[in-house]
């Protein structure tokens, strides 16, 4: 060996047996779990409330969609809202939403009286999705809801008879 690359050799030799060496056994388990539950808690609500939310968009637009050709085909405007109701129910339901379907939607007509041919009517649907894991003494007093809606224009047949 060169002289230089001896000092270099002896120098890393002398740092090594100097110092005394830390006890660090058992530290890095605890140190993953601190970083993961850190991490990964607020990872998992992340995704339940993204799933919730997804589901409620799912739902409001299947429920507007399907309201508004339910409302559209009925014969007369009671017999309409009746069947839009029940559409919206059953779309709310199937996505695991207990809102009552007559307070969600919100039919509107273009024309006076509604399904008049040619016209066009409106449904609205509106869902509160409540973050999940909040106690309710909270919820009264600071508002966490996620507020999800959808529109659909469907048009009344131009060939129908008036009601």
């Amino acid at each position: 060996m060169t002289g230089r690359l001896r000092r270099v050799v002896g120098a890393i030799r002398l740092r090594g047996e100097g110092f005394a060496q830390a006890e660090d056994e058992g530290s890095a388990v605890l140190e993953f779990l601190a970083v993961s539950v850190v991490l990964l808690v607020p990872l998992v609500y992340l995704v339940l409330v993204l799933g919730r939310v997804q589901a409620a968009t799912f739902a409001v637009e299947g429920a507007a969609r399907t309201a508004a050709r339910a409302y559209v085909v009925a014969d007369e405007p009671d017999e309409g809202a009746a069947r839009a109701v029940a559409s919206v129910g059953l779309a709310l339901e199937d996505q695991g939403f207990d809102d009552a379907p007559e307070d969600a939607l919100t039919l509107t007509c273009t024309s006076v009286p509604c399904l008049e041919p040619g016209s066009e009517a409106v449904a609205r649907v509106q869902v509160l999705v409540p973050l999940p894991f909040v106690p309710s003494f909270v919820r009264s007093v600071v508002p966490l809801e996620v507020p999800v809606s959808a529109e659909r224009t469907a048009p009344v047949d131009a060939y129908r008879a008036a009601p």
